[in-house]
């Protein structure tokens, strides 16, 4: 992990933290089977804090506005309040590593994990979501599919300590199929757009300032401004 500290990264840091913690208050959808549960607007560019400023600092981030919401909000310190703050943390690390091998592992093992565990093994095609992130390992330069694979890993993870931590039936898994797919493609949706939209800002302010530690990828910038002519 990438943990080198400049002025710069640690501006983007921050700003990173702050609209993450404004976003982790307006809420997006319920989490099924979960009382006072929410999936919030932080899952639609969670996951780019990695890509720019490198997986170290990014993860950093991102576990950083999370806890910070945890304190402001006053949320009480129960077994899936502490759990819902690593799934993101996964998905971070997989969209930062695009399209490398080691990718592919959590989203392998959650599968074991799910299909070995006495109520998962019932439902076990419920964890067939997690080929995702595999088969768009393969696809390094479809930002789309890099997107899902991101949500789907943090949706993996998820998936794993919800099963292992709280009782739940075969019925309930099965049940949550199609309410998967409809939220994970608005979720990798909101990334791919999100991502386009960091890149095109971060590229306009580099013709005004020096951003040289931040990771922009060019391929995703809007309109890209022309560069600065230095006498």
């Amino acid at each position: 992990m990438n943990f080198e500290i400049t002025r710069r990264k640690i501006l983007f840091f921050m700003i990173f933290g702050a609209a993450a913690m404004v976003a982790d208050q307006i809420n997006f959808s319920r989490v099924l089977g979960a009382e006072n549960q929410y999936f919030t607007l932080f899952q639609f560019f969670g996951p780019l804090a990695a890509a720019f400023i490198g997986i170290g600092m990014g993860v950093a981030a991102i576990l950083a506005a999370e806890l910070a919401n945890f304190v402001l909000l006053g949320k009480a310190i129960t077994l899936v309040n502490v759990a819902r703050l690593f799934p993101m943390l996964f998905a971070a690390y997989y969209f930062a590593r695009n399209g490398r091998k080691e990718s592919a592992i959590v989203p392998i093992v959650c599968m074991i994990l799910f299909a070995i565990h006495p109520i998962g093994a019932q439902a076990w095609y419920y964890s067939l979501y997690w080929l995702i992130p595999v088969i768009a390992m393969a696809l390094p330069n479809r930002l789309l599919a890099r997107s899902l694979g991101a949500t789907f890993t943090a949706h993996a993870v998820g998936s794993i300590i919800w099963l292992y931590s709280f009782p739940s039936t075969p019925e309930f898994w099965v049940m949550l199929i199609p309410v998967v797919a409809f939220e994970r493609v608005l979720f990798a949706g909101g990334i791919s757009i999100s991502y386009v939209g960091f890149n095109s800002v971060l590229a306009r302010l580099e013709n005004m300032f020096d951003l040289r530690e931040l990771f922009v990828d060019k391929r995703y910038v809007l309109a890209p401004a022309k560069a600065k002519i230095k006498p």
